[in-house]
């Protein structure tokens, strides 16, 4: 078992190839996140007060780093490069061409992120399982025991968690690693949207971290 595995080589959403979206309107997502007040706001008010070549910097950054491991102080730090940037490599991965897997790779085939998400789709009298990138989206299919950070494989270190309240969200954790991912299952709500009820399943969030896990990779919220 290895905690890093290495990034695919058809992995090709790089730095080298970023054509930035105007930032101007980055500056208008700054402006339009500053009303309310809230930990978004007070993060978008530090960065009204860059300047637009800091700002640039920021994208680039994330650009480069987006979706590998979360920032030390949750994920209110690149929220706005995160709510900026991830539209634009959902886009690009989209076009971006894809090899055929033939291994089991716990990071993005496309950019080698971490997932943020699991998902299981109805096939035949069950479910297929795939994990569905932290930063460009792209949804590829992975093996159901198996630990998506760690590459545990025994069953036993494995335990999945139901909460009453969200039957269709599973709580999939490794005892090995001690990290655990969320995935949606299609097969108990087909009409489940994964990245939306993810956002509204706090709670498993907090059991979470009270039980001991970290989770992967955490979602625009930080949740």
């Amino acid at each position: 078992m290895s905690e890093h595995q290495a990034q695919p080589e058809n992995a090709n959403l790089e730095a080298e190839t970023y054509e930035p979206p105007e930032v101007t309107d980055y500056g208008r997502l700054v402006e339009l996140t500053l009303s309310g007040n809230t930990a978004l706001s007070d993060a978008a008010g530090e960065a009204a007060s860059l300047s637009v070549d800091l700002w640039i910097e920021e994208l680039e950054e994330y650009w480069r780093h987006g979706g590998i491991d979360d920032p030390p102080n949750g994920s209110f730090a690149q929220f706005l490069p995160r709510a900026f940037l991830q539209p634009y490599a959902e886009f690009r991965a989209g076009r971006t061409e894809r090899a055929l897997l033939e291994t089991t790779v716990n990071l993005c085939p496309l950019c080698g992120a971490r997932p943020l998400l699991g998902v299981l789709r109805p096939e035949g009298e069950g479910g297929k399982r795939f994990l569905l990138c932290a930063f460009c989206s792209h949804e590829w299919e992975f093996r159901r025991i198996y630990c998506a950070y760690c590459g545990e494989t025994r069953e036993e270190s494995l335990p999945v968690f139901v909460a009453e309240k969200f039957p269709h969200i599973r709580v999939e954790a490794c005892d090995t690693c001690r990290h655990c991912i969320r995935t949606v299952d299609l097969t108990r709500d087909g009409n489940a949207v994964p990245v939306v009820d993810d956002l509204a399943a706090i709670p498993l969030g907090l059991w979470a971290e009270e039980y001991g896990y970290q989770r992967i990779h955490g979602n625009l919220l930080g949740t």
